[in-house]
This record gives structure tokens, sequence and C-alpha cells, in this order.
């Protein structure tokens, strides 16, 4: 049975997970990491972070990666798959997700919180054509646009700031008498020229056509009702920024929950139920942040530590510990010749290792213009492909349009079906390397059940999915839709940057991402894995 056993399986790859995987795998205890989404958490969209001891300033997305990095070193495994149930009576407890069955002594529940919908008039309607969460993700949709700010945390203050720089006025409304965060972030927002904050002030409603045109608003302490309309064929966005959701659907009717939904632990960060322990934003506290989630992390691994020890004890099982990681290849274990000026020795180590998985020989088929953003796009994929004997590059002819694109094509010239138009840099480039690994095989597991299902689809299928670069949402929706593409020759799924492509974000009236659209019709935003999209699909057709 140890063979497949775990000390400990951590829900949630975010800082306090990650943290307690380089706690638990460095002392020794096999730990697993399972994310449904991808690693690093809601910090990954953070710009910029200043206010970790010890680092002056860095990306959300840079100091997860190297958390990630160290627990990987140290010997933690990790999983994309989404947790679906527990069972956590007995000593060994099970993980049911959609890849499989887990089972453990311990279960650490990091798996965070989600933006909360405030539930005006209009907001589900419009959103992802106006009404949006994330500022790093769609605030360029709305440069020279009137935005309306809604909340008034630390939040709703940082964003604000952030948003100036697309915006051409940003207009605060909270709840209270003033912002709930410290004043310095407070000033920063209060005191910028673009911005204007609205006290006591609820939004009641938002209407339009395919796009945002009116809002309704109100003071709640006079009475009095506001009213913002868009000038003729403008537009603008509203930005919720109202707290966070806990995802603690998994623990409802297993451990203590508040009032709010969130986990209710001890000082060592156990639920109600011996043996599974909560950290992060999903536990009962007055400040969630990072360094306040890593200090869950640590404290519960510790915690953890203790109770696998006395369960291997108890049961006379002790799971067997993977292989001690590999030392990452040198770089010229790549190619001894090649000095490459896009990716350092870290990503150079990561790409080979997925290029030597691949089964069969690929053709990356360009379509560009003699323009800038054609020449970086041939430059990018021209260095990619000297890193390995199983990528060329050719050139497309007159017939493929909205250049730059980048086909992915078999070794005999067919097309895979999988396709990016743009650059396929920042959040995209994990992406499009997946996509790379997918049409060459052996690609990403899936279940055979969810094989079947793509495999059922028998009418040609377009997806076109619209992302930004900046997009920590995107990529495993382009992921997904790829992987479908992959296995199925009626499927194509070509990614669209909308940076480069302005028409298909009027076209389409996109102001968040990531948006896919079915056959040039059906519509819908956010992130999806391959099951939700296959059910999209299914229910368009």
């Amino acid at each position: 049975m140890s063979d497949n056993l775990y000390d400990v399986v951590v829900i949630g790859g975010g800082p306090a997970g990650l943290t307690a995987a380089i706690y638990l795998a460095r002392a020794r205890y096999r730990v697993l990491v399972l994310e449904k989404e991808h690693f690093g958490g809601q910090i990954t969209i953070t710009a910029e972070v200043v206010n970790y001891p010890g680092i002056e300033r860095t990306s959300g997305a840079a100091l997860t990666a190297v958390m990630q990095r160290q627990a990987e070193q140290f010997g933690a495994e990790f999983l994309l798959a989404e947790a679906e149930r527990l069972d956590v009576q007995g000593q060994i407890k099970t993980v049911y997700t959609n890849r499989g069955e887990l089972r453990c002594f311990g279960i650490l529940l990091a798996t965070g919180a989600h933006p909360r919908m405030i539930g005006f008039e209009g907001e589900e309607e419009f959103r992802g054509h106006g009404v949006a969460y994330c500022a790093t993700c769609d605030g360029e949709f709305f440069a020279g646009k009137d935005v309306f700010v809604v909340g008034g945390g630390f939040a709703a203050a940082e964003e604000s700031v952030f948003l100036t720089k697309y915006a051409r006025h940003v207009t605060i409304m909270m709840r209270g008498a003033d912002f709930s965060c410290a004043p310095a972030a407070a000033n920063a927002a209060r005191e910028h020229e673009k911005i204007t904050v609205l006290t006591h002030t609820q939004v009641e409603k938002v209407e339009g056509d395919t796009a945002l045109r009116y809002l309704r608003y109100r003071n709640s302490q006079t009475g009095e009702v506001g009213e913002y309309r868009a000038a003729d064929g403008d537009t603008f966005g509203v930005f919720v920024f109202a707290g966070y959701e806990p995802e603690t659907d998994l623990l409802r009717g297993i451990a203590e929950l508040n009032e709010q939904g969130y986990v209710v632990t001890d000082r060592s960060q156990q639920t109600s139920v011996p043996g599974v322990y909560a950290a992060g934003d999903v536990c009962v506290k007055s400040l969630r942040q990072v360094v306040t989630a890593v200090g869950d992390g640590a404290l519960a691994a510790t915690e953890l530590e203790r109770y696998a020890a006395q369960m291997q004890a108890e049961t006379g099982l002790r799971p067997e510990l993977p292989q001690a990681v590999a030392k990452q290849p040198e770089p010229q274990a790549v190619h001894a010749d090649v000095q490459s000026e896009l990716f350092t020795p870290d990503l150079l180590a990561q790409l080979q290792s997925v290029f030597d998985r691949m089964q069969s020989s690929l053709c990356l088929q360009l379509a560009i213009d003699d323009n800038a953003a054609g020449r970086e796009l041939e430059a990018y994929m021209t260095e990619l492909s000297r890193l390995t004997d199983k990528l060329t590059v050719t050139y497309a002819g007159a017939e493929v349009a909205d250049r730059p694109c980048v086909r992915v094509c078999r070794a005999d010239g067919s097309y895979t079906g999988l396709a990016f138009h743009g650059i396929p840099g920042g959040h995209e480039f994990t992406s499009f390397v997946l996509g790379l690994y997918n049409a060459a095989g052996p690609g990403q597991s899936i279940e055979p059940s969810v094989a079947a299902r793509i495999q059922s689809l028998h009418q040609p299928i377009l997806l076109k999915v619209l992302v930004s670069l900046s997009c920590t949402k995107c990529p495993e929706l382009v992921t997904a839709a790829q992987r479908i593409a992959a296995e199925n020759a009626q499927v194509t799924a070509e990614v669209y940057d909308l940076n480069h492509f302005p028409d298909l974000q009027k076209q389409y009236q996109v102001m968040s991402v990531p948006c896919m659209v079915l056959n040039d019709s059906q519509i819908t935003f956010g992130k999806k894995n391959i099951e939700q999209i296959l059910d999209w699909i299914e229910q368009n057709l």
C-alpha cells in the first residue's frame, strides 16, 4: 500500500500550500501538492510585491515560482487536478479528484479564496462585457475610458492606482466612510489626480447592449441617486473588488466553518477534524497577506510532520519517497553550441525536458509580414527550433490571415489545429510549449471518459481563444482547448493575443479575458478545464 500513499496531500498551490510542501518535503515526508488551476495562487496576478520581508521588490508570479522550485528540489510532488470530495474517516484519508484517488495520512486545505460578486442588477449579464474582477488581466481593454471601482479595501485602493495607467478617470465607490486598508495604500488612491472617491455609495444597476452604456448608484446616507451614461458609441468599465469568498466547499459538513464560510482552526492550524489542517486565506484571520499565508503553511506543516509520524507508527505503513530529484542539466546539455538571449539556463533545461518526451517532430509554420511583430515572432520561433531537432520552421502562404501567426503542423505539413496569433510570450509561453507537447504526443494525460467525449465530437469546431499575455487565468483555458484540438482532428483551437488584434475585441465586444468563441457565434468568459469546455461545446452545438 505504501507506494500509493502520501504522508500529506496539500490541496492548493498558493503561498500557504507551497510553503507547507517545502517544510514537509525537507523533513523527508512524502507530500503532494494538488492544484486545479495554476500553481502560485491569487498573488500571481500582483505585478509588484514590495512588503514581503527580505525581498525589496518582486512580482507575485516570480515569488511563488521560487517557492515551487524550492519544494520540488526537496522532493515535493505536484499534480494539476481538481479535488472533488474528501473521506476523512480513519487513519488513512482519501482525496477524490478528477484524475483519480489520492490516499494519505493528513490533509492540508490551502485553497484560498475567489473574488466576491456583489449582486447588483446586470453584474452577471455584463461580466466580460464591462464588468471585471482583475485589473492586471483586463485593465488594458479600458484605455482612454472611464472606470468605476467598487470596494474600499486594499485591493480596491491598489488596483485603482494601477488602472490609472489605462483609464481616462477612475471613480472609487465604497459602502463605508473611508478606506479599510492601510493608510499608505489608501493615500496613494485618495491623492491621485485621476481618482475620485465616493463614500457611502453603492452600485444599483448597470445596463447596455453588447457593452456597458449606463450605471446607476446611490448614496446610502442621503438617498441621492447618481447616474453615468457613456458618450455615443463609447463604453466604460466596472471593476469589483469587494473581498473574497473562501474556497471551502470541500469541508462543508465535514469540519467547522464560521458564518462567512471560513475554516475554524486552532493555534496549530488544525480543523475540528484530526489530521485535517487549513492554511492561508481559507482560514478565519484578521490579515490575509502572503506573509501570513506562508506562516500558516509553515505552522501547519510542522504539526502535520508530527501527525504523519504518529500515523506511520500506528499503521506500520511508511509512504515511499520519490526518487531523488535529478540535478538540473547544465545549459550545454541542450546544445553545446547554442547561446540563447531569449531563454535562461533554467528555462532551457525545462524546455529540453519537454523536447525529450515529444514522440514526433513538428513544424512551426509562420505567417508573417515584414513588420516588427512579424520579425519578433520569426526570431522567437527560429531560436526555439535551434534547441531541438524535433522542431523546424517553415513559412505559410498568403492564405493564412490574422498575422503574425505560428501554426503547429506535423512533419508532413498537415495542420494539427493549434495556432497562436501574436507572439506567445508572458504567461502564454508555457501553454504554447504544452501545446507542442500535446500535438507531438504523448501529451498531458486525460481520463479515458474525457478522451471518449473528445472523440465524440463529429462536426467541425473552431475555438478562438482570446487572451492577454498579462493574464494568469488565460493559460488554463488555452491549454485545455488545445488539448482537445490535439485529440480530435475536427477541432481547431486558435489563440489570439488581443493586443495585436483589436478588431476581434471590437467584433465580440470583449472587455475581459480569457474569452472563447465557438464557431464565430457563441461566446463564453473565464477559465475552464477540459470537461467544462466540453460541457459548453455540447450545450451550444
